[in-house]
């Protein structure tokens, strides 16, 4: 597949420095501070709904639900400047990145004029309800059952890596509504959406080595499910959610989570005049560069409602390991002494990419499973 080259217009760059201009007046009056892997570990509702107020939720989404019609790749500048910045998107990010797509494609229309405004006042948030205890990077293999009873369904089970179920109010969740069959596994699996305060749900963190919380189990002991939140067909939830999936793995946070080391470290080796290794790591530059062209393309192949679920993966296989390259490169450059409480800014992204590293291989799907999404594409083109 070949995916297309993208200019940004003087309008597009135009929207950059408005963007970039309400990030650096924020970071100027104290609201946040820059950190790595914000889009995950940066959950800040206040700032959230400072990011409603703008018209930047759901800014890709229909008027009728309040959202502002814009264009994909305008969204994809936006989302590179939160990145670029480090700033706390992650309470609303996953609401306005997949649940607000989905429920666009597959919902119902009472599902939407529900959730999308809510949404977008940055009054709601989403999580993602997929991975498994003792399921490894089998997506497939989902255990939790949703049993049908009278005006809806009764859920049991568990989920686990959910990141900021603890922050959300709702959760969009893989389950099986009809026996396991070994020969079809991808069958009778569907989608709920969870009140995740709904008697019966027990939320545990899962902590960072930070000691930041992001990631939760969350179990499920008898919760009642209305007919009303089933999202799409029963039975079709596994292409429902490779569907969501795409919006997951293609974007620039699969290539940004470490940005901020990343430009801390140029700034480093100019204020030291050291040549050799700007060289370095003009080269993670270029790297970055070529990524970020391969995301754009994928990003504009959504706007057009093509089909990205290889590229997409690429993107995510790759982009994830550039992520984890560049503390082990920074750190042979530079002398640190990497603590999350550092004042030094390049000290503390460092703690940050290096404690956060191990997850981005992981999260989002395993390299394994991508490469084999990857693998059968090519064999099926």
């Amino acid at each position: 597949m070949k995916l297309p080259v993208v200019h940004f217009t003087q309008e597009q760059e135009q929207f950059r420095l408005e963007v970039r201009a309400f990030l650096q007046r924020h970071l100027k009056e104290g609201t946040f501070r820059t950190k790595c892997d914000s889009w995950l570990s940066g959950s800040d509702p206040v700032f959230s709904k400072l990011v409603a107020e703008q018209g930047w939720i759901g800014m890709t989404w229909p008027q009728e639900y309040g959202g502002g019609e814009r264009s994909t790749i305008e969204r994809y500048i936006l989302t590179e400047e939160f990145l670029a910045a480090g700033a706390p998107v992650a309470a609303h990010w996953f609401a306005d990145r997949q649940t607000g797509p989905l429920l666009l494609r597959f919902g119902t229309e009472e599902q939407r004029q529900l959730f999308l405004p809510k949404i977008i006042r940055g009054d709601c948030f989403f999580a993602i309800g997929l991975s498994e205890p003792n399921s490894g990077s089998d997506l497939a293999s989902v255990r939790t059952k949703a049993e049908k009873v009278e005006g809806g369904w009764l859920v049991n089970g568990a989920k686990t890596w959910t990141s900021n179920a603890h922050d959300a109010h709702y959760m969009v969740t893989l389950v099986r509504t009809a026996p396991y069959d070994q020969v079809s596994k991808h069958s009778g699996l569907s989608q709920l959406i969870i009140d995740l305060h709904a008697p019966g749900v027990t939320i545990t963190p899962i902590p960072y080595l930070t000691g930041e919380r992001h990631f939760n189990d969350v179990f499920f002991e008898n919760v009642f499910v209305p007919d009303a939140m089933v999202v799409g067909t029963i039975g079709n939830g596994w292409a429902q959610g490779l569907a969501e999936l795409a919006f997951e793995r293609s974007g620039p946070e699969r290539i940004l989570s470490t940005f901020p080391l990343l430009n801390e470290l140029i700034i480093e080796l100019k204020q030291a005049y050291d040549t050799v290794g700007l060289a370095t790591a003009s080269k993670l530059l270029a790297e970055m560069w070529s990524l970020r062209n391969l995301s754009i393309g994928v990003a504009q192949v959504l706007e057009e409602g093509g089909e990205v679920a290889i590229p997409a993966a690429l993107v995510k296989s790759i982009g994830t390991k550039f992520e984890q390259k560049i503390p082990e490169i920074a750190r042979l450059l530079v002398a640190t002494y990497p603590r999350l409480q550092a004042e030094r800014a390049f000290d503390r992204y460092m703690a940050e990419s290096i404690l956060h590293a191990p997850g981005f291989t992981i999260r989002g799907g395993t390299s394994e499973v991508l490469y084999g999404i990857v693998a059968k594409g090519v064999v099926a083109q």
